[in-house]
C-alpha cells in the first residue's frame, strides 16, 4: 500500500499555545500507525500575508502546494469562544480546489466540550470546499489536565484508542478518494 501523504494543520498561533503538545502527540500517533508520510502545517511557519492582503504571491502559492500535494488531512484546533481560530479560517481559505476531493479529520481540544464546537462548524466549512469530513474524531475536554509536562497523555488508552480508530477511516478515505482523483480528476466530474 503506498504511502498516504498527511497534511498536519495546527490550529493556533497563539502564544503559549497548547497546540504544539496536542500536535506532538497526534503527530507520534500518526507515526506509529505507519502508512503515512506527515508534512506539518504550522501557521507561525508559512508567512502568509496579513489578514487583510491579497492572497497571492510566494507564501499562498508554497501553502496552496502542499495542500494540493497531501492526500488527506488532519486539523489540530482549540475552540476559542465556542468556535475555531480565525487563523485556521484564514489558511482553509486561502486554497479552495487544493481541498476538493481530500478526507479531513480532527483532533479538538479546549475545556468542557473538549474543542467539538469549534469541529461542528468546521464541517460546514469544509463542505463548502468540496472536502469530505470523517465521523470520528478525536476529543480532548480539558486538555491541558490531560498531558504531563513531556507532552504524553496521562491516560492514553482511550485517546489512544480513539486516534486508531479515526487513522483507520482516514486511510480508508485517503486511498480511495486519491484513487477516484486518479481516475476521475475531481473539477472534470464537476466540469
Amino acid at each position: 500500500m503506498d504511502s498516504l501523504r498527511i497534511g498536519l494543520i495546527y490550529g493556533s498561533v497563539r502564544d503559549g499555545r497548547f497546540c504544539d503538545t496536542v500536535a506532538g502527540w497526534a503527530a507520534g500517533e500518526i507515526e506509529r500507525a505507519g502508512g503515512f508520510t506527515l508534512d506539518t502545517i504550522d501557521p507561525r511557519g508559512l508567512g502568509l500575508p496579513d489578514w487583510t492582503a491579497r492572497r497571492d504571491g510566494e507564501s499562498v502559492t508554497a501553502f496552496r502546494e502542499r495542500i494540493d500535494r497531501a492526500d488527506a488531512f488532519v486539523v489540530v484546533t482549540p475552540e476559542y469562544n465556542h468556535a475555531y481560530p480565525a487563523v485556521l479560517k484564514f489558511m482553509i481559505d486561502c486554497a479552495y480546489a487544493e481541498w476538493q476531493a481530500k478526507p479531513v479529520a480532527f483532533v479538538c481540544y479546549g475545556g468542557i466540550s473538549g474543542g467539538l464546537r469549534a469541529v461542528e462548524q468546521l464541517r460546514l466549512v469544509f463542505a463548502e470546499l468540496h472536502a469530505v469530513t470523517l465521523r470520528d474524531t478525536v476529543s480532548l475536554s480539558w486538555a491541558s489536565r490531560r498531558f504531563d509536562a513531556d507532552g504524553r497523555l496521562v491516560e492514553p488508552n482511550e485517546t489512544a484508542a480513539a486516534m486508531a480508530v479515526m487513522l483507520k477511516a482516514l486511510r480508508w478515505w485517503g486511498t480511495t478518494l486519491r484513487q477516484a482523483r486518479t481516475v476521475a480528476p475531481y473539477a472534470e466530474a464537476l466540469a
